[in-house]
């Protein structure tokens, strides 16, 4: 079965989001999501996106769904309407073993588990789960959701040096599976 990473933003006290929103607009954090989710490997492959249905719906209608990737939106809602494309799961778990089957296998290079908390939780105890790229925002923004603890079962192999948008500062780190 295919493995897959996790990527998230996150504050000083693990903070993703704020009343459904991303509680800051860092065009640098933005842009390495992009760069990291649509990088293949293969010149003939895609990158799939796996994210939980409010995370669907943080997304501005006009930038969804995600271009250049397979869009896969966890939800229990059997008739929620999504874009043609777009792949609709239960869980985690169904997603992964729907990109595991022969034809997604020919077009998917990487998948990415995209938010939010419920869907992050379940995806750090996965074992399958191989990698978590952060971007870590210096501050405190008061969110209401939250990436959970991780560093038991992960180690930092990468951080790069710190930027700095609209006075906010950040850095971009990578762990892998111990």
């Amino acid at each position: 079965m295919k493995t897959f990473d996790l990527i998230a933003a996150l504050d000083q006290k693990n903070g993703i989001g704020k009343e459904g929103k991303l509680p800051w607009a860092l065009s640098g954090d933005m842009q390495h999501f992009k760069t990291i989710t649509l990088a293949s490997s293969e010149r003939n492959k895609i990158n799939a996106v796996i994210m939980g249905r409010k995370t669907w719906e943080s997304i501005l209608p006009k930038f969804r769904p995600l271009i250049g990737r397979l869009n896969v939106v966890l939800t229990k809602k059997a008739d929620y309407p999504f874009p043609r494309g777009v792949l609709k799961a239960q869980s985690l778990e169904s997603a992964v073993t729907l990109l595991d089957n022969e034809e997604y296998q020919k077009k998917i290079d990487h998948i990415f588990v995209i938010g939010g908390a419920s869907v992050y939780r379940e995806a750090i105890e996965h074992p399958l789960c191989r990698k978590i790229y952060l971007t870590k925002i210096v501050g405190d923004f008061s969110c209401d959701c939250f990436f959970p603890e991780f560093e038991k079962n992960f180690e930092k192999i990468e951080s790069l040096s710190s930027c700095s948008d609209r006075g906010i500062t950040y850095s971009f780190c990578t762990y892998r599976r111990i």
